[in-house]
């Protein structure tokens, strides 16, 4: 079975063909980051319409990469949600619409148990049952994972993501477009000694997340010492730390209340290789297992997509002809493969 994925949930436009018995077949992203660099963050609007022009020609590319035909095509998979609704609906309208032309079913896939699936198209995938740590744009989440679509939130963000404080203290400390590598990158050269900012809500039982006061603890410490670029960086270093700390805290406590062994991370944080470093010293330490994507499926893409697309269409699953754009979708609402036919 040959699906075709398609993503557009955010600022970057996501195409891929994964293949049931060969893999991935052929997958194109275009990235929003220049048409959004001017106004420091993603506007809707002109998220929506870069989609709009986007969307068809990478489907011709990647059809020709895959060196297929609508006619191979066996289904289209397409993200309905969480997301902004007007750039989801532009996904949801053509993948839809697609299906009905070339008379093959169709499937919704949810933005996160995309981002959850990745580390399946890897080599080294692990078996379920696993926890995830899920921090991607606006979520930060940890779940107990059983099966695909047998998901328990253990944890969720209270305010700010991780992403998100990311992006909202490097625009502090004056940093282009997208913050979160920007800040990473910044880090780098910071005192880790100098600074020390609070690892939020790790003093007190539960695995939910709290990022805002750190983000108001940067500004805080910014405005105390003089505007340098030496102090920016030691501030971005004792943000980044404080942050990876508490995410390792919370994983190491969700694996210990699961009793499971096995960790994934993934969404676009997942690609920091502080936090990466972290959980693989932990991991052998402490006798569990990390496994996350490549850094190309980290952030959104179209193979993920299609990967969780195939494994439900693979399983019966199908919608009518009715689509809709969800800006919030629980995950802990899907069903197993199958069960929402």
């Amino acid at each position: 079975m040959r699906i075709l994925g398609i993503e557009t949930s955010c600022d970057e436009t996501g195409i891929a063909i994964y293949d049931t018995e060969q893999g991935l077949l052929a997958d194109a992203l275009h990235s929003q980051i220049a048409l959004h660099a001017d106004y420091g963050g993603v506007v809707p609007e002109l998220a929506s319409r870069d989609h709009v022009r986007k969307t068809l020609p990478l489907i011709r590319q990647v059809l020709a990469d895959a060196n297929c035909t609508a006619d191979d095509i066996n289904g289209i998979a397409f993200t309905a949600g969480p997301g902004l609704v007007g750039a989801l609906l532009v996904g949801c309208a053509i993948g839809r619409s697609l299906a009905w032309a070339w008379g093959v079913p169709a499937v919704e896939v949810h933005h996160m148990e995309g981002h959850l699936l990745a580390p399946l198209l890897e080599d080294d995938a692990p078996a379920f049952p696993f926890v995830a740590l899920l921090v991607s744009g606006g979520h930060t989440l940890l779940v107990a994972v059983k099966g695909v679509g047998e998901y328990e939130i253990l944890g969720d963000t209270l305010d700010d993501a991780a992403g998100e404080a990311f992006d909202k203290t490097a625009k502090l400390l004056g940093l282009d477009y997208p913050g979160g590598p920007a800040l990473a990158r910044l880090a780098e050269s910071g005192d880790p000694t100098r600074f020390r900012f609070p690892r939020p809500m790790t003093h007190r039982p539960g695995l939910d997340f709290s990022f805002s006061g750190l983000k108001t603890f940067a500004v805080n410490t910014a405005s105390e010492h003089t505007d340098t670029p030496q102090t920016r960086a030691d501030i971005a270093r004792a943000f980044q730390d404080a942050l990876v700390d508490t995410l390792l805290i919370k994983c190491r406590r969700a694996l210990k209340q699961t009793g499971m062994q096995r960790l994934i991370i993934a969404g676009g944080v997942s690609a920091n290789r502080q936090l990466r470093d972290s959980l693989q010293a932990n991991a052998k330490k402490e006798g569990f297992n990390v496994f996350y994507p490549r850094p190309a499926f980290c952030t959104d893409n179209g193979a993920m997509i299609a990967f969780a697309g195939a494994l439900r269409l693979d399983a019966g699953e199908r919608i009518g002809l009715a689509f809709n754009g969800r800006p919030r979708w629980p995950i802990d609402t899907l069903d197993a493969p199958g069960q929402a036919i």
